[in-house]
């Protein structure tokens, strides 16, 4: 298998591409093959950020880790950050080039990068026994095929077979599949090779004839039916669904080691990125983690989390409007624990200068954390390592936001006015002896019971939902054939189905 390669599509946007994917990846390298993922062009708010100091979507970063390989941006060239319903910040490379409207990318700018997307893909080829690339949204998004480098686009530049995902838990998968296939073009379908059936509950034999008249109908066979598993999102791109804190939750919990259980609210600010930094919270038995957006639901929280946000002064404003704001000056008086991270800790600092990101000039903050926040026009992308509450911590950082600290303890890069905490830094929480410090100090601030567990594993627990990605495939898709596809490309003979794309 050298310099094979596939394109797992999909009738929708989150029909379980971005897991497949990493399901596919983890089940190679299990057999022994030196894989890579790849996706031409993510648009998540939610970022990783490379040993190399490139800025690439947190789900090929999942997936480079289902490849037992350290992520890089030739796995994702093009990212693109939303910062309200019409723009986005266009991440290049792993390095923010500009905001362009959707208009303004799809009209022109999308198709200057192909040759980008192209080499980056040529040199994985070139470097792994196969890439397994991942698409965006759907394939048969015919009003976008003239300029797509994600789906189809790329497909057929580099010869890629396509194996379409469809979430029958929605519902209308026989359709979606049919329809999928019949509005592309005779020379895209060619490269169609068949579907992979996702979150099936029941008996497959129930299936069986519908996937019997799906070929008939299509002459493209069905690769696998994988069943519905709780807690599998790992890293998703966007959205509310965080992942561990569903695995943990839906899967056997261990009970608390303490008597009392630990609750922490996240404020569902807009725009909200990097939301899996509480992933590692949920991760510890007895934390219970839950998203608002009322005031109200602070009032019996144990720890209050301020998120990352791709539109601080944004989420400022809505925290006001909320009457989150003033419920947060609050609890700070009260000292009664608040971590804010990244935009997060920026809105928690005396003003912001931003004259990048919403280009408002100077903004009040909330006034709780000694900080004044300038935006550069250069973003900070750097993983860095340091030492908290006497462990040993790392992170990444991606914000535009300068920091000066004027007061408080020192934490992280950030400080710390008695019970609330603030840092740039993504991630700190996955370091599982500063979680555990961090947590006892809530705890104990609270006034709770509550023990961290100490044998939880966060990178373990990862791990091991990565291997059961691998074992859906492996018990659950037709591996040979799969290996066939990846090594060989689309069967040939693949017939037409009209009426095709429209002219």
């Amino acid at each position: 298998m050298n310099g094979g390669g596939l394109l797992v599509a999909g009738t929708t946007s989150d029909a379980g591409k971005s897991v497949v994917t990493a399901g596919i990846c983890r089940w190679l390298v299990r057999q022994g093959v030196k894989v890579a993922p790849f996706k031409a062009q993510n648009m998540s708010l939610n970022s990783f950020v490379t040993r190399e100091g490139a800025e690439i979507g947190r789900a090929q970063a999942m997936q480079a880790q289902a490849c037992r390989v350290e992520p890089t941006a030739l796995m994702n060239p093009v990212l693109l950050k939303p910062g309200g319903e019409q723009s986005s910040q266009v991440v290049l490379m792993g390095k923010p080039v500009g905001e362009l409207s959707a208009r303004g990318y799809h009209g022109g700018r999308q198709q200057q990068l192909l040759g980008t997307v192209l080499d980056c893909l040529a040199e994985l080829r070139g470097t792994y026994d196969a890439v397994i690339c991942e698409g965006a949204g759907s394939p048969a998004e015919i009003n976008l095929r003239r300029t797509d480098i994600v789906n189809m686009g790329i497909a057929r530049r580099a010869r890629l077979p396509v194996l379409v995902v469809g979430d029958i838990d929605r519902g209308g998968v026989f359709a979606s599949f049919f329809g999928t296939v019949a509005l592309l073009s005779r020379e895209d379908q060619d490269l169609v090779a068949g579907f992979l059936v996702n979150k099936f509950r029941g008996d497959v034999s129930l299936l069986e004839p519908g996937l019997d008249m799906l070929h008939g109908l299509t002459g493209r066979r069905t690769y696998g039916v994988l069943p519905f598993r709780h807690g599998l999102g790992i890293d998703e791109e966007d959205g509310l669904r965080v992942s561990l804190r569903g695995a943990v939750r839906e899967s056997v919990i261990a009970p608390p080691v303490g008597s009392d259980v630990l609750r922490v609210a996240v404020c569902a600010v807009p725009l909200m990125s990097n939301f899996t930094d509480v992933d590692a919270l949920a991760a510890e038995p007895g934390v219970v983690v839950r998203f608002v957006d009322r005031p109200e639901e602070l009032a019996d929280a144990d720890l209050v989390v301020v998120p990352g946000t791709r539109g601080t002064v944004k989420a400022l404003e809505w925290l006001r409007a909320r009457g989150l704001a003033d419920a947060l000056v609050r609890r700070a008086a009260e000292q009664r624990p608040v971590l804010g991270i990244c935009g997060g800790f920026q809105v928690l600092g005396e003003h912001i200068e931003d004259d990048v990101e919403s280009r408002r000039g100077r903004v009040e903050g909330l006034g709780v954390l000694p900080v004044r926040v300038r935006f550069a026009r250069e973003k900070t992308l750097t993983r860095p390592v340091g030492e908290a509450l006497g462990e040993r911590v790392e992170g990444y950082e991606i914000h535009h936001g300068v920091a000066s600290v004027a007061g408080g303890e020192p934490f992280l890069d950030g400080c710390r006015v008695g019970q609330t905490w603030g840092t740039h830094w993504h991630g700190s929480l996955e370091s599982d002896g500063f979680r555990r410090a961090f947590l006892r100090e809530v705890a104990a601030a609270a006034g709770r019971r509550f023990v961290p567990a100490a044998d939880t594993s966060f990178a373990a627990l990862r791990e091991e939902q990565l291997d059961l990605l691998g074992d859906l495939i492996e018990q659950h898709a037709d591996t040979d054939a799969l290996r066939r596809l990846i090594e060989s490309g689309a069967p040939q003979g693949l017939p037409f189905i009209p009426p095709g794309a429209p002219a």
